[in-house]
């Protein structure tokens, strides 16, 4: 009879979820291969056999972040409207963070940081935000620059979400306040003709 395996899927599982709520709740300093292999039941030598060693543990959660993250965005359908999408695109963010917090925390806890620039990889998660204003760009629906755009509303809707999974703002406020500030971050980019459109219009659902 063959030695049984010790490190094997269930065991790698159970590392990268205990080492993301590590990286979390805690300083990444603070994250070392002892602490993940006891939290996670497994021995230290599971984590280098799996992963080669810490750093390449982290890596895997980051990867899984960026690619979740990603996923989701990605499944955000392109229409005919760019101002839609761009708030769409919003919605699936806050979704995402919602279900995935710790995901969430580990990219922007200094794991992995927001490039908003023209080289993104093709699964970065700032992608479809950029082809959705590159869009409304191209149609005259927003006027600005492209990074200073996505920036403006990347600031906007990370604060949000940040704020809400703190637990700082309470459900309903936190629903009425991400309509009202993404929109009204949006308006701030849009050209006058569509401005003067938006004005009076209803939040997007």
């Amino acid at each position: 009879m063959g030695r049984p395996r010790t490190n094997d899927e269930e065991v790698k599982e159970r590392l990268v979820a205990c080492a993301t709520e590590l990286l979390a709740t805690g300083p990444q300093e603070s994250v070392t291969v002892r602490a993940v292999a006891a939290a996670a039941g497994a021995s230290t030598t599971a984590v280098y056999s799996l992963f080669g060693g810490k750093d390449g543990l982290i890596g895997e959660v980051r990867d899984r972040a960026v690619l979740g993250l990603f996923q989701g965005l990605s499944a955000v359908p392109a229409t005919a409207q760019p101002l839609a999408d761009i708030r769409a695109l919003a919605v699936a963010y806050r979704r995402w963070a919602g279900e995935h917090s710790h995901l969430y925390a580990v990219l922007f806890g200094g794991v992995q940081s927001f490039d908003p620039s023209g080289s993104v990889s093709a699964g970065d998660p700032v992608r479809p935000l950029l082809a959705a204003i590159d869009r409304a760009l191209a149609e005259s629906v927003l006027q600005g620059e492209r990074t200073s755009i996505a920036l403006s509303v990347w600031v906007t809707l990370h604060g949000l979400v940040t704020l809400e999974l703190a637990g700082a703002l309470d459900a309903d406020t936190a629903e009425a306040t991400f309509r009202t500030t993404i929109d009204a971050t949006l308006r701030g980019w849009t050209t006058p003709t569509v401005f003067r459109s938006l004005r009076h219009a209803e939040p997007a659902p």
